[in-house]
C-alpha cells in the first residue's frame, strides 16, 4: 500500500533491493521515466568516508516529455530536475520512496507548472502502486 507523507511516497515491498530495483526501472519505464542518474549511498559512503551504511539507492528519474514542458515554463526548474526514487533495504524488505514533484513545485510562483507536477505525481503514484 501506498503511503503519502508531506513531500514523497512510499511503500515497502518484500524483495530484496536488487530484485525491487529491477521492478521500479520496470514500473517507470512503463510510466515514460529513464533513469538519468544513479546514487549507491552505501557504496559512496564506504568509499569516501569508509563509513558503513545499509543499502540505498537514488534513482533520477525523468519524464522527457514533461521535463521539456516544465523548463518551458519555467526556465530554473532544473535545479528540482529529475525526480527522485529512493530505494533503502531494511531488515529483508525494500522501502521504495518517490517526491512528491506537487508539493516541491509549490516552492516555485509559477502556476503554469502546477498541472505538469500533478501528471508527474500521478505517474510516480501509479510506478509505486503497481510494486
Amino acid at each position: 500500500m501506498t503511503t503519502q507523507t508531506a513531500y514523497y511516497y512510499t511503500r515497502e515491498i518484500d524483495l530484496p533491493i536488487d530484485e525491487a530495483e529491477e521492478r521500479v526501472r520496470e514500473a517507470l519505464s512503463e510510466e515514460g521515466f529513464g533513469v538519468l542518474t544513479e546514487i549507491d549511498i552505501k557504496a559512496t559512503l564506504k568509499k569516501k568516508l569508509d563509513a558503513d551504511f545499509h543499502p540505498y539507492k537514488i534513482l533520477g528519474a525523468c519524464n522527457p516529455p514533461a521535463a521539456y514542458e516544465a523548463l518551458q515554463a519555467e526556465d530554473k526548474i532544473g535545479t528540482m530536475l529529475p525526480c527522485n526514487v529512493i530505494l533503502q533495504e531494511k531488515d529483508g524488505h525494500t522501502e521504495v520512496a518517490a517526491v512528491d514533484p506537487v508539493a516541491s513545485m509549490q516552492a516555485v510562483d509559477n502556476p503554469d507548472l502546477e498541472p505538469i507536477a500533478t501528471k508527474i505525481r500521478d505517474k510516480l503514484r501509479s510506478v509505486l502502486d503497481r510494486l
